[in-house]
């Protein structure tokens, strides 16, 4: 959008109004850094290692992906903002109840996307309005670099785990970003402060960091149990515990979250049925319940299916103490029309009943046409349970 302008206008004057009318819209964080940033080496570096997985959108758009300027050539300037969603507790008690479900922080309330777009789009309305200038608003769904954008322009700076560090908010930043044809005083990037801690790459269950710094998005829960879509590797299933959907482990345990503070916007708030819901529970939504159960929620996106299909991951990795009854609720899931759902019922069922297990397998293997499923029938015996390890202390932040 493009505003006439009736008198020239100061962009110092225009950057303070934006810091204040940010606060008020409810961000915590206003910077600003220039449009010709490029991080193309980088981006070529960790697609060529196919370090993206299955997400080949990653490398669909790199050239665009590499440079604000390749996404929008008059851009000047990107307003990059951040928005506190620190939890009101550690994250990480919930992995020691295993008959509940594990879900990521930034999951448990509405949907942010939703949340952070409809304020970006009131503050750039009145940007253009101020300044006569062109805007565009992005919430975390065009090829752009949040996360080097937000070091850039000195929200923080990207940890060894590779999500953006705040000295003021720890790890719990929502990012939305606002480019300009405005030309606005850049602030300072921020610089590295993780020094040489490495609690974030040593909790890691699935040790999804071949470097410092560097993701392997195939050994990453938070992919696996979101972006994909297949079954999951088997030797990884053991390892995910009880998360669903996310995992906050190496965000949790960063010292810096000892300066962060709960989140204060309401509509990210956690749902209370969604801190640590039944896996018992959750295994009987169908489709049509899974929809509403989850309507406004960012979980809606991963659909039913691939949310079952971690569902019963979790189930099978149950303390032997709730086996016999999560048996019973994967049971089912067996005459799943998915075949992928049926696959990780089959994995769930052989860890909480061996024997029952085996006398499924010989009843139903030589009916299954589909041919992964029947590698999962055949892949089926006793499995030692993943040891979990225990995490470092949680560090206490300020106002929890």
């Amino acid at each position: 959008m493009r505003i006439k302008l009736l008198k020239p206008v100061c962009a110092m004057d225009v950057k303070d109004w934006l810091t204040g009318e940010a606060t008020r819209l409810g961000f915590d964080v206003c910077r600003v850094t220039t449009a010709d940033q490029n991080w193309n080496q980088p981006l070529h570096d960790w697609l060529a290692a196919d370090h993206h997985g299955s997400m080949r959108w990653m490398e669909e758009h790199k050239e665009r992906r590499a440079s604000p300027r390749q996404l929008w050539s008059e851009a000047r300037s990107v307003i990059m903002l951040g928005m506190n969603y620190g939890p009101e507790s550690d994250p990480l008690v919930n992995l020691a109840r295993t008959e509940r479900a594990s879900i990521s922080v930034y999951a448990q309330g509405r949907d942010y996307h939703d949340v952070i777009k409809g304020k970006l789009k009131q503050l750039a309305q009145q940007l253009a309005k101020r300044s006569g200038q062109a805007v565009k608003v992005f919430v975390d769904t065009a090829p752009l670099m949040e996360k080097p954008l937000a070091q850039a322009a000195g929200l923080g700076w990207q940890g060894k785990h590779s999500v953006l560090v705040s000295r003021d908010f720890g790890n719990w930043l929502f990012l939305g970003v606002i480019m300009t044809t405005l030309e606005l005083p850049p602030d300072a990037p921020e610089t590295d402060h993780c020094g040489s801690c490495s609690r974030c790459l040593d909790v890691c269950p699935t040790a999804a960091f071949p470097a410092p710094y560097v993701l392997d998005s195939r050994r990453c829960i938070s992919y696996l149990t979101i972006e994909h879509k297949g079954p999951i590797a088997r030797d990884l299933r053991p390892l995910m515990g009880n998360r669903i959907y996310g995992c906050d482990d190496c965000l949790a345990v960063c010292p810096w979250n000892k300066f962060a503070l709960a989140g204060r916007e309401a509509k990210l708030q956690a749902r209370d049925d969604l801190k640590a819901p039944a896996l018992a529970a959750l295994l009987q939504l169908d489709d049509a319940a899974f929809r509403r159960h989850f309507s406004a929620s960012p979980i809606k996106r991963s659909g039913r299916n691939r949310f079952i299909r971690n569902v019963l991951i979790a189930a099978g990795n149950a303390a032997p103490a709730q086996r016999a009854g999560l048996f019973h609720a994967a049971l089912p899931h067996l005459d799943d029309p998915d075949p992928v759902v049926r696959g990780a019922a089959i994995w769930a069922l052989a860890r909480l009943d061996p024997v029952a297990s085996s006398r499924l397998k010989e009843q139903r293997l030589p009916y299954e046409t589909d041919s992964d499923v029947r590698d999962e029938w055949r892949a089926t015996a006793y499995e030692p349970f993943a040891t979990i390890r225990p995490h470092p202390e949680p560090v206490e932040g300020r106002g929890r």
